[in-house]
């Protein structure tokens, strides 16, 4: 049996056990609905969460931010993180795949950053271990950023500002300009776009008025139906990997078959057309959904992933139900304020879009 299969059926196992908490007695409904909730999700804390062998610095965090914003970064010198990663539009660009350098098209619908922290690993395929791995991945893919470490390193070199950035962020190095001070104060940056304080949340913490009868039913058939057996924790997803069609394969649109998923990473033949569980939080902010980014509504994502994930067809006030509830996951976004870049000089790097 494919792993990912036994895994889902393991935890809708689980899942069920502690629906059946739902039906006992001497508790109230909201009560019951609470308690199994709470063993199946967590909520969002309001600190930053801390990062292994990076420490979150003032500091760090600042120069992370201006770098995030910062196109000259890129070979064409206009694409930054921020291109791909929206934090207006929740995280993520309008596009159903990126494009990236020289107007190439990604293969794949970029994944959010916010709440990115809490995800086991990163990408649909997790093949970046974490937010540091992540951020060297993009500046050197040649259909995104299409830079080198090189081009990073001397464009950071060339500007006074950055140099004292870097000193202050990285004290007690000798050569604190490098490339993987560069990802880890992106990755100390990406580890505040946390958005806590959704009415989940809320929820989650005690607060039973926080989602409305209809939230509280979407959330109900939510583990019922067994949404929750991939999409679960903290992140309501991202914490492991499943076959994209467990009971119906999806057709060529969704799932193209030139992608096959996490088998690129680990060449297993159980592992074509595996993706990670994409995280929930703040979903109904980035339309188009799925790894290939065709579905644009949010309705119709719920009813094909219970098609071809759960081999069930919700009605359609099922579908509305649990619609409603996914929008409780939508939190309280951080304010960011647009950064001053530092100003280039003689010596930056010229922009370059023929190579």
């Amino acid at each position: 049996m494919n792993k990912s299969i036994r895994e889902l059926r393991l935890v809708a196992e689980a899942s069920v056990l502690a629906i059946g908490l739902l039906m006992s007695s001497g508790a109230s409904a909201d009560d019951d609905l609470m308690r199994t909730a709470r063993q199946i999700f967590h909520p969002i804390p309001s600190v930053i969460p801390a990062v292994k062998d990076n420490p979150v610095t003032h500091e760090k965090v600042e120069l992370g931010k201006i770098l995030f914003f910062d196109p000259r970064l890129s070979a064409s010198e206009i694409i930054s993180c921020n291109t791909c990663h929206n934090l207006g539009s929740g995280g993520v660009d309008a596009g159903p795949t990126s494009v990236g350098h020289g107007w190439k098209v990604g293969l794949r619908r970029a994944p959010t950053v916010y709440n990115a922290v809490f995800n086991a690993a990163q990408f649909w395929d997790g093949r970046a271990a974490d937010l540091k791995a992540q951020a060297t991945g993009p500046v050197q893919a040649s259909a995104e950023m299409n830079a080198t470490p090189d081009h990073v390193l001397d464009t950071l070199n060339s500007m006074a500002s950055y140099v004292v950035l870097f000193k202050n962020a990285f004290p007690n190095e000798a050569s604190p300009v490098s490339f993987e001070n560069f990802a880890k104060a992106i990755e100390a940056f990406e580890a505040t776009l946390i958005t806590p304080a959704a009415p989940f949340d809320q929820y989650l913490e005690g607060n039973t008025h926080a989602l409305d009868d209809q939230q509280k039913s979407g959330l109900a058939l939510f583990m019922e139906k067994g949404c929750s057996s991939c999409h679960n924790g903290i992140n309501v997803g991202g914490q492991a990997y499943f076959q994209f069609g467990v009971m119906k394969k999806p057709d060529a649109t969704l799932l193209p078959k030139a992608d096959k998923g996490r088998f690129a990473v680990t060449k297993a033949v159980g592992d074509e057309y595996v993706f990670r569980a994409a995280p929930l939080r703040n979903v109904a902010l980035r339309a188009p959904y799925f790894h290939s980014g065709q579905v644009w509504s949010l309705k119709q994502a719920v009813a094909l992933m219970s098609e071809i994930q759960l081999g069930a067809k919700l009605s359609d006030g099922e579908e509305n139900d649990i619609v409603a509830f996914l929008n409780s996951l939508t939190g309280r976004l951080p304010k960011i304020e647009y950064p001053i870049l530092p100003t280039r000089t003689n010596t930056t790097p010229k922009p370059s879009i023929d190579r």
